[in-house]
């Protein structure tokens, strides 16, 4: 995490300081940004209500919170790509202005990312359903919730930037 941190830590200091060129333009971001940032917090939810879960041995629960957590991640992604799609149709592509490069590389790495942790999901929904997790054993179900709330947590601040600054 400390790899991806810097990863996108340094793309956040190319932004900030090419914020101040002569010809920055700022380009309007769809409106499904903000609810995409939704399904990665509500997927930190429901992660951690899995985790929480599997504390008590509760492994219906578990399945279930880890079943929605994979569905928020896949929706996530999936509107990620509609905002592309809709910034394309609005004559928004990745060298149309610095602005838009940066969201779509950021996004674009972002997603590639969060496609990651849900293939590691996959691993721990398959622990899951064959009864290799317990409140004794949990630790797969652990570093993935760290990293998915990780990842949702840059996105939210990446976010921010590419709005506000």
């Amino acid at each position: 995490m400390t790899g991806i941190a810097m990863l996108f830590g340094g793309f956040a200091s190319a932004y900030i300081v090419l914020r101040g060129v002569p010809s920055w333009e700022s380009i309007h971001l769809p409106n499904l940004v903000w609810g995409n940032i939704l399904m990665l917090v509500a997927g930190s939810v429901t992660f951690e209500w899995a985790r929480r879960a599997v504390k008590r041995d509760s492994m219906s629960a578990v399945r279930q919170w880890l079943g929605v957590t994979a569905i928020l991640g896949l929706a996530f992604v999936a509107g990620q790509v509609e905002v592309w799609r809709q910034m394309s149709a609005a004559g928004l592509f990745l060298a149309s202005s610095i602005h838009s490069s940066f969201f779509y590389v950021l996004s674009g790495i972002h997603a590639i990312h969060i496609l990651g942790g849900l293939i590691g999901l996959g691993f721990v929904i398959f622990k899951a359903w064959t009864d290799r997790l317990s409140s004794l054993s949990y630790e797969p179900l652990r570093l993935v919730a760290t990293y998915w709330h990780f990842m949702a947590g840059i996105w939210l601040l990446l976010l921010l930037l590419l709005v506000l600054a």
